[in-house]
């Protein structure tokens, strides 16, 4: 409390109107001053022995009264055990008592801070924690039990102990007993669902025990406590007659500013009247009023229940004997000399005679001022408490009357004892103000001194006031106080404080019913007084602080917890809503002055200060949730007012703003506002958005932050798309195109697909509030992935084109001196056009890895959208699709797959082509271009495109001769017509084009195969294009490999070298050197194996070597310089590619090896005859074994790829190529048309529809296409029969035929298809489509 001046003038105008003549006050105050002197036993100060010895004398003085004090245990639990039902405890009860217990024993509790008391309860724990008293007290949990076990203890301690004389010890044990069974009540509180039969049993007991220990209003110590302090007592009757000698008379002096020589007198004057009989006949009068229901000190008609009344009488009678016990015990002469029967008195009272100098609470540290507010109790703090009287006998001393005839009790006890209190607290605070009091000095809260309060104890004592009207006339006067600005707030709470505890031992509906209705009011006021604080306290948001407003809080929680204000309710929901409209009041002033604020600063970003705003409603809104999360005084919500006040204005603020914001952000590249900032608002307000939806769940807020923010997000897609494809620009000329880790890709593809990830987690990072619409703008994106992917495949194809095709000028193949090349050479004929093998470079290896690396990229990308989720969405919660005429799109595949009898555009018979084919659009735009297939006039390609038409498109097909210099010539061209309505039924057509020149006529004819699919605006669509768009890159660049490698292969594998290695005894080959490049893995090969598939030879040959045959060594030298080929590539391959790559490279290797060897054995299926011979026996020995050393290189004792993936159904079908070798022509038309009929009779496959993009959408679809296809059934032998008859004379009319009977059948099955389909499908057409245009010219 800070020192302030005070005026000498305030003293009259801090006392009450209802004002107590101060001379009446100080004759009462001085006589209850006297009295206490009277009364008081004097204090020896002789040496401790003596000390010993007259207490023991004393003891045994009033042994007598201490007898009748002693409650007995048995006694108390004599009915329950007879007969009543137990009632068992909480079994949590003895974990709470055990902390408490050890809390006592180790000293830190300081309610049982008496050193005898200590003692006991350590001794009792040390039972306590024993496991078979535990496991005791938890199978029966009897409360009476666990009682008696402690009396037990306590009786054992006690009655050992040398300070407790004769039968002092007994009330010692009466007394720790009573404190134990109120800690056990005290413990029982702080637990949930206590039987309430337990709670009043153990109330029972306390009531019982209770006389006879705690502090109590008769003004008397109990044993434990005057032990503490060593007084002895005295039994001298010589009292001191001077003031100084008296405690109290002096501080009534100093009170009333008397001088001592004038209160002696007053003293004197009142010597005979103010003596102890006078004090008892007091006594006796309360006593008789009771009985015969006088107004003082209490009647029936002050308490609202008999419940109350009864607790009242029992407790006033029981505190009314034990003072007379106590008086008549120290003076056994007032018995004598008073006329009336005592009998009702010492049977009313349990209690024993202590010294009446203890019941004032004393101040620790005896006259110190300075001392806090927390070391010593509250004058009000104990509470009463008696057993009920036992006889209502009536007095039979006719002296005594009914009525209000006292010597100590004023006529109006409570308003003298007001006017007391009201008079020590302005003298307390005269001094607190005056300078000998130093500004660093603590005062205690409850403002009163030490004295006064012992003083004010001792009148309300006498003048019989109730602790209830003291704690409350306390609480009136420092109410008064501090709406006069004279104390601080914080005396309220001590002041409340009294008020608790005295409702924690009373309850409310046991008080006088004055003093609850008294109660009552100066909570009203108070609430009233705090609420209007916390009114103006709201002027500090939002930065208000729990600090300021917690004091008003508590207080009010306090006061509202109490129940005591519902007569106030209408004056308290008013001053709530005007704390609630204060509330919003602010809040709104403080958004119009943060907002002008924040719009006067300089700038054209329109989009800053809303944003900033933002930031300023979710820091405040979180702030004051963190500070307040529970409603002011239970209900005012304050964070939600806030919001409820603020997050609409925002609101309105920015839709005011719609025009200016989109203006601004679309005005040039470089805006006003940032895309960035228009979406960083739309997360803020997404934010506060969610935010008033926690806060105010029934506000309604008409705002679609959606449809807000959407003209936004279709900007940011399109740029998205434009910048797109110079992402995949820049990231493929930064890209050396060398491998960067384990999986052999480069850079280039991992930057495109950050930068494609980045917008994916962009749009999901804004938590799009409309579901659908989150779903198209991902749709949006997948397309553009879609342009980004393709994009990539055409770069990269393109630079792969360059390095597998170089030019002479741009890059010169090297040419290594190596022993494969020149065996290479030296095997080629005189004559024929050497092939010059080609070796791969390190970089082309880097760029199919990037495309087998980016479907897996491609395929965490749809993983990451929930693709297939997205997709439900649109399909499911997308609005109804308005009636459009819109022309609808179709996507067609066209693969280009070969061309036949081309013509050599010069005259020479021996010419070649190098071809490549275009398609172009009706305006000449080329749409496609393939590879160039080399020195080839049946070049196959095998390249598949994708062409989006919305209405019929013609194309131009030219095949043209690449030149190495100047413009390429046109060898035929050709039209074709991508015309939706021919290919509706969305199966797989070949269309053979036939090629036409304008100098030269047919030029031979080319095989375009094209199957059409809707276009659909869907991510499944787009994702599915682009993993088709890497599949066929992947694919292209695979072959361009295998094309590289096959020349070489197909010479090396050829009948030329066939005849060679017959001959092989002219060569003079080297058999050391031969030997010496075969390595162990071949040798290995030379033994069987059970695994392997055993090639037939013919019945007729014998086992045995003959010595002009060849040796495997021979047969297998004839090969070397094809496996040194192989080790110098393959090894490249190995060291640059993937895994995956690697596998599918050499898989396709040696799919192509099964078709050379193929090709070595029997010609292609054709109606026309062939001029190709059959090999003898000893040629197709040697290509049998050719194979074996082939296959046992590329399975590499289990080190390379498996026996399982190597004798797959095309080396089946090679090997049994030797079975039918020798067959008689007629036994090979025999079986060829069993194995026809039998392939008839099953299901014979048909077309089916076209490989959909859905199908590719994904990995996952990908390879279950793959797995179905490859449980699809084998081929039947039919087919290699035919192409063995082709090699037989007089067979060419059988194989037409069974070719045309193939035909046939399978055209009828795909009618039969397409009119089952055509069937099912009764869905409306949808938009026309437009008619075919007319064939564009043949314009080059």
């Amino acid at each position: 409390m800070s020192k302030r001046s005070y005026d000498s003038s305030a003293h009259e105008k801090r006392i009450s109107k209802y004002r107590v003549n101060d001379d009446d006050l100080f004759e009462y105050v001085l006589r209850v001053a006297i009295l206490s002197h009277v009364i008081q036993p004097k204090v020896s100060n002789h040496n401790a022995n003596t000390c010993e010895v007259k207490e023991k004398e004393h003891h045994s003085k009033f042994s007598g009264a201490i007898s009748n004090s002693i409650v007995s245990i048995g006694d108390i639990f004599k009915d329950l055990r007879d007969g009543s039902k137990s009632v068992k405890f909480p079994e949590k009860l003895l974990k709470v008592l055990e902390q408490r217990l050890q809390n006592i024993a180790m000293g830190k509790d300081a309610a049982y801070s008496d050193q005898l008391t200590r003692r006991t309860m350590a001794v009792f724990y040390g039972q306590f924690m024993g496991d078979p008293f535990r496991r005791q007290m938890k199978e029966n949990r009897s409360i009476e039990e666990l009682i008696l076990v402690f009396a037990a203890q306590a009786t054992s301690v006690l009655r050992k102990e040398p300070t407790l004389a004769d039968d002092g010890w007994k009330v010692e044990v009466n007394n720790q007993i009573a404190q134990f069974v109120r800690m056990l009540r005290d413990c029982l509180k702080t637990l949930s669902h206590v039987s309430p039969e337990l709670n009043s049993r153990l109330d029972m007991y306390h009531a019982k025990l209770a006389p006879s220990q705690s502090p109590n209003d008769s003004g008397y110590d109990s044993a434990s406590a005057s032990r503490d302090r060593g007084d002895s007592i005295s039994t001298q009757p010589s009292i001191s007659q001077g003031i100084s000698d008296m405690s109290f008379v002096m501080i009534v002096a100093r009170l009333f500013k008397i001088p001592e020589s004038s209160m002696q007198s007053e003293v004197d004057r009142l010597r005979n009247t103010c003596t102890e009989k006078a004090a008892v006949t007091d006594l006796k009068t309360c006593l008789k009023n009771i009985n015969a229901g006088a107004p003082f000190p209490g009647r029936r008609e002050d308490f609202s229940s008999d419940t109350a009344w009864n607790h009242w009488r029992t407790q006033e009678t029981s505190i009314l004997s034990q003072l007379m016990v106590a008086m008549m015990s120290l003076n056994p002469e007032l018995a004598k000399s008073m006329p009336s029967d005592n009998n009702f008195i010492y049977s009313a009272s349990g209690a024993r005679p202590i010294s009446s100098s203890t019941s004032r609470i004393e101040s620790p540290g005896g006259a110190k001022r300075h001392t806090s507010i927390g070391s010593r109790q509250s004058f009000f703090g104990a509470t009463d408490e008696g057993e009920e009287n036992n006889g209502d006998e009536e007095d039979s001393d006719e002296e005594i009357r009914v009525g209000h005839n006292f010597t100590f009790i004023p006529p109006n006890p409570k308003k003298f004892y007001k006017r007391l209190v009201e008079y020590c607290l302005v003298a307390d605070l005269e001094f607190m103000f005056s300078p000998e009091v130093d500004d660093a000095d603590e005062v205690p809260l409850s403002i009163l001194s030490p004295p006064h309060v012992e003083l004010i104890n001792e009148c309300a004592m006498r003048w019989r006031i109730n602790h209830t009207y003291r704690a409350t006339c306390f609480l009136d006067q420092i109410k008064q106080l501090y709406e006069r600005s004279d104390v601080p707030m914080e005396c309220i709470p001590e002041a409340l404080q009294g008020i608790t505890k005295l409702l924690q031992d009373l309850e409310i509906d046991k008080w006088p019913i004055h003093d609850s209705e008294l109660l009552a009011s100066i909570y009203g006021g108070l609430y009233n007084i705090f609420l209007a604080s916390l009114y103006h306290a709201m002027d500090a948001l939002p930065n208000l602080k729990v600090s300021v407003v917690q004091p008003y809080l508590t207080i009010l929680e306090q006061i509202r917890e109490s129940g005591l204000i519902e007569r106030f309710e209408a004056d308290i929901s008013t001053r709530l809503s005007d704390l609630t409209t204060r509330i919003q009041d602010v809040s709104v002033q403080y958004y119009q002055e943060k907002m002008r604020s924040l719009q006067a600063s300089p700038g054209v970003n329109r989009a800053l200060p809303l944003l900033l705003m933002t930031d300023e409603l979710e820091k405040a809104a979180k702030q004051l949730d963190k500070r307040f999360p529970d409603p002011l005084v239970g209900v005012v919500d304050l964070v939600s007012l806030v919001v409820e006040a603020q997050v609409p204005l925002f609101i309105s603020e920015l839709q005011n703003s719609s025009k200016r914001l989109y203006e601004s952000s679309m005005n040039g590249p470089t805006p006003d506002v940032p895309i960035q900032d228009i979406f960083s608002l739309y997360r803020r307000t997404q934010a506060l958005l969610s935010m008033y939806k926690a806060f105010v769940p029934q506000g309604q807020l008409e705002f679609d932050l959606g449809q807000f923010f959407m003209p936004y997000v279709h900007q940011w897609l399109i740029d998205t798309d434009n910048k797109t494809g110079q992402w995949v620009q820049a990231a493929i000329a930064a890209d050396k195109f060398e491998a960067e880790n384990t999986e052999g890709h480069s850079a280039s593809i991992v930057d495109i697909f950050d930068s494609l990830r980045s917008p994916i987690s962009f749009l999901q990072d804004l938590e799009w509030s409309d579901e659908y619409q989150e779903a198209r703008f991902l749709t949006s994106i997948s397309k553009t992935i879609s342009k980004a992917i393709e994009q990539y495949c055409r770069s990269v194809e393109e630079l792969f084109m360059t390095e597998m095709f170089p030019r002479p000028t741009d890059y010169l193949q090297p040419q290594k001196s190596s022993a494969w090349l020149e065996k290479a050479k030296s095997l080629a004929t005189t004559g024929e056009k050497k092939v010059e093998p080609f070796n791969f470079r390190p970089e082309s290896c880097v760029k199919l890895n990037n495309v087998e690396a980016a479907r897996k990229l491609l395929d965490n990308l749809y993983n990451q959208m929930q693709v297939d989720k997205v997709a439900d969405t649109i399909a499911n919660h997308g609005p109804p699709v308005p009636d459009k005429n819109e022309r609808p799109r179709f996507l067609f595949a066209v693969k280009i797959v070969m061309a036949e009898d081309l013509i050599p555009l010069d005259s020479s018979p021996s010419s070649l082509l190098d071809t490549f084919v275009t398609l172009s659009d009706e305006g000449g735009n080329r749409l496609v271009k393939t590879r160039t297939i080399y020195e080839s006039l049946n070049p196959r390609w095998e390249e598949t495109h994708d062409i989006s038409v919305d209405k019929p498109l013609w194309l131009m097909c030219s095949v043209r001769d690449r030149a190495l210099v100047g413009q390429h010539d046109v060898v035929g061209r050709s039209f074709i017509c991508l015309n939706p309505k021919e290919f509706g039924d969305f199966l797989t057509h070949d269309v053979w084009l036939n090629l036409e020149s304008a100098n030269h006529g047919h030029q031979g004819k080319v095989l375009l195969r094209i199957s059409m699919e809707g276009e659909k605006d869907d991510v499944q669509f787009y994702f599915g294009r682009a993993f088709r768009f890497l599949k066929r890159s992947e694919g292209d660049m695979m072959r361009i490999f295998i094309d590289k490698m096959s020349p070489y292969i197909r010479q090396s594998l050829s009948r030329p070298v066939l005849k060679t290695l017959i001959k092989a005894g002219s060569l003079g080959l080297d058999y050391n050197r031969a030997l010496g490049n075969v390595t162990a893995l071949y040798r290995s090969a030379l033994g069987s194996n059970a695994s392997e598939v055993q090639i037939p030879l013919p019945q007729n040959e014998k086992s045995r070597v003959r010595p002009e045959e060849l040796t495997d060594v021979e047969i297998e030298r004839a090969i070397v310089p094809l496996f040194d080929y192989f080790d110098a590539n393959l090894h490249i391959l190995n060291t640059y590619l993937s895994e995956t790559a690697k596998d599918m490279v050499m898989m396709r290797v040696w799919k192509e090896i099964l078709v050379i060897i193929e090709g070595l054995l029997i010609p292609p299926l054709s109606k026309l005859s062939s001029d190709m011979k059959p090999l003898s026996d000893k040629e197709v020995d040697i290509v049998f074994k050719w194979l074996k050393f082939l296959r046992d290189y590329f399975y590499a004792e289990g080190e390379g790829v498996s026996l399982e993936k190597l004798q797959n159904q095309k080396y089946r079908d090679v090997v049994s190529i030797r079975l039918y070798y020798d067959w008689h022509t007629d036994t090979l038309m025999e079986e060829c048309v069993r194995a026809m009929q039998q392939s008839l009779r099953e299901a014979v496959p048909v077309k089916k529809r076209v490989k959909s993009v859905y199908n590719q959408r994904n990995l996952g679809t990908i390879k279950e296409r793959k797995k179905v296809k490859k449980e699809e059934k084998e081929v039947s032998n039919g087919e290699t029969i035919m192409r063995i008859l082709r090699m037989r004379p007089n067979t060419q009319e059988f194989i037409a035929q069974q070719l045309e009977m193939m035909a046939t059948v399978q055209a009828e099955r795909e009618h039969a298809q397409a009119d089952k389909l055509q069937r099912r499908s009764q869905r409306p057409r949808q938009a026309e489509i437009p008619e075919v245009p007319p064939l564009p010219s043949a314009a080059s």
